[in-house]
């Protein structure tokens, strides 16, 4: 059986062999930072980017310190045999402490030389990286070792990141239960007894409880935004395109996407920056228009003409951003919890009390848009799953190319079986006439009909396209309609996280508040849905209601060691 704690033990002995060994957890744990007398210290729970970068400017801490404390972290809180288990680290980057001691000896004639500068980030474990396998949550794949970084985490590396590790996962990104075959369950990091939700579920529960800074996920029906409803984070699912695909491991590529996963707005926003970008591979996914069949971008200039993406994302960090905006509330996505309805109600008091006006607003034939469509990813998964498995050779670690082997190896849960040899039954591209009815149902009439009702409801216009009254910025509902499942079940998520991927539209999660009825007090999340590639928007007003109502409550069970 594959043992994560292997890779912790090679990242220690890479660093005694380079000539001088990182920190010991056993020794140096919940040690004060060693960077200098007079620096900022820099606690490991809650903290930012600015507050991180705050201190290694003023030698409070070094980088190799940074990610040696967040390593003693994950010893702690994550593996076997710690205090609270919560299976959400998949393995430790051999080379981070290098990559981090590296970043020391120059920084005195480098200085903070990139916006994620030292940050330790943990990409879900469906990100390639070239230092460390990617294994899908799959047994099967956990020695599949990529030649190269997904273009997005070799974005990030170019930003100044260290990648930490590797983030478990719901295996395949299949569900939202947050189990694995490599890792195991994932437990909520607010309530031990609870499931941490899917399929980015290790990275929901990793940067929740303060094992990394920032994390990873990858989303084609909530798998970003509904692990980030239930550990308190903010998760913002990209309009589709945006963000390329390019390593990826994929579950339908015609919906998915990664993004970043966050305690913080701010930080959120320097990981967009980081992760957008046009990318020429013909794995990105980047096409000129949402249309299925629409060709890739061929260059920069027309990827910034296609999306519009900002310098950066961070101009839009207003605190004052809810103060007139309007607010578009999807009532018939409320659900009938008492303890979401009340978390919510108080979020469109407080909303309204910082200046925005919110309004309810009917989105037309929601009942179709919800309940006559589908992922496609039954239909998808063997044809892009092989497409990337075959990206790299497998002469060096021996990977499976082949879907059918995939499925005789028997290297994957149980429970997943059944599911793995429906989807290998379909053959994308000899599809029966039926199958091809129901693909180009979701794929070419789909986008178009949820897409028209969805401005509408934006615009705030009737079908005849006469004005209602002012459009809204966002329509806003909560991330999921229940709360957190017992470990091992599915959270009580609704189908409100079919809205952005269906349109293709973006959409952000983040805590709404803490529902202080539940013992412990569990977060509720609330998702707001923007227009196509105005993710600015949505930062923007999430970080205003940030920043003057603070709803992140950090977890109780991983204080600072």
């Amino acid at each position: 059986m594959f043992d994560p704690k292997l890779l912790v033990g090679s990242a220690l002995l890479a660093a005694l062999l380079s000539g001088c060994g990182g920190s010991s957890s056993s020794d140096d744990a919940g040690a004060p930072p060693s960077g200098g007398d007079d620096g900022v210290a820099f606690s490991f729970v809650e903290s930012t980017i600015a507050d991180l970068h705050t201190s290694l400017e003023t030698g409070g801490i070094t980088c190799e310190e940074v990610v040696q404390g967040y390593i003693d972290r994950i010893e702690a809180y994550d593996d076997i045999g710690s205090t609270t288990e919560l299976n959400s680290v998949v393995a430790i980057n051999p080379e981070a402490i290098i990559d981090a001691r590296e970043k020391d000896l120059n920084f005195a004639v480098t200085g903070i030389d990139g916006p994620l500068y030292c940050v330790p980030i943990l990409p879900k474990d469906n990100f390639n990286t070239e230092q460390m396998p990617t294994s899908g949550g799959a047994l099967a794949f956990q020695y599949n070792q990529p030649t190269r970084d997904a273009y997005t985490v070799r974005r990030m590396r170019d930003a100044g990141a260290i990648i930490l590790g590797k983030a478990n996962m719901d295996e395949f990104a299949f569900g939202f239960r947050g189990e694995s075959s490599v890792r195991g369950l994932v437990k909520n990091a607010y309530d031990l007894t609870k499931g941490s939700g899917g399929s980015s579920t290790g990275t929901g529960t990793a940067i929740g409880a303060s094992l990394a800074l920032l994390g990873t996920g990858s989303d084609t029906g909530g798998s970003i935004r509904v692990p980030s409803a239930l550990n308190g984070l903010v998760g913002i699912r990209p309009s589709l395109r945006l963000v390329s695909l390019d390593g990826i491991m994929p579950l339908a590529t015609w919906q998915d996407t990664g993004g970043p996963m966050c305690r913080t707005v701010e930080d959120c926003a320097v990981m967009m920056d980081a992760m957008v970008g046009f990318d020429s591979s013909p794995a990105s996914n980047q096409r000129v228009s949402f249309e299925i069949d629409a060709r890739l971008i061929n260059n920069e200039v027309e990827y910034q003409q296609v999306t519009g993406v900002p310098e950066t994302y961070t101009e839009f960090l207003d605190a004052d951003g809810l103060n007139g905006a309007r607010i578009g509330v999807v009532r018939d996505l409320f659900g009938d919890n008492e303890t979401v309805l009340a978390v919510m109600d108080q979020a469109i008091a407080n909303m309204e009390a910082a200046g925005a006006i919110v309004e309810d607003v009917t989105i037309d034939d929601l009942a179709t848009i919800l309940g006559d469509y589908r992922s496609m990813s039954s239909y998808e998964f063997r044809h892009d799953l092989e497409e990337y498995l075959n990206a790299w050779p497998n002469t060096m670690d021996g990977h499976l190319l082949d879907y059918d082997d995939l499925v005789a190896s028997g290297g994957y849960l149980g429970r997943n079986q059944r599911s793995l040899e429906g989807r290998g039954e379909v053959d994308l591209n000899n599809l029966t006439d039926e199958q091809q009815a129901v693909y180009d149902k979701n794929t070419i009439e789909r986008p178009v009909f949820v897409r028209e009702r969805l401005m509408r409801a934006l615009d705030n216009v009737d079908a005849a396209g006469a004005s209602l009254g002012e459009p809204y910025a966002v329509l806003l509902y909560p991330g999921i309609t229940g709360l957190a499942g017992n470990l091992g079940s599915s959270p009580s998520a609704g189908s409100n996280n079919r809205l952005s991927p269906f349109s293709l539209f973006p959409a952000l999660s983040m805590p709404a508040g803490m529902a202080e009825d539940l013992d412990p007090a569990m977060p509720v999340g609330m998702e707001m849905l923007g227009r196509e590639f105005d993710e600015e928007t949505l930062i923007k007003l999430a970080y205003a209601y940030q920043e003057q109502f603070q709803p992140r409550v950090a977890p109780t069970f991983t204080p600072e060691l």
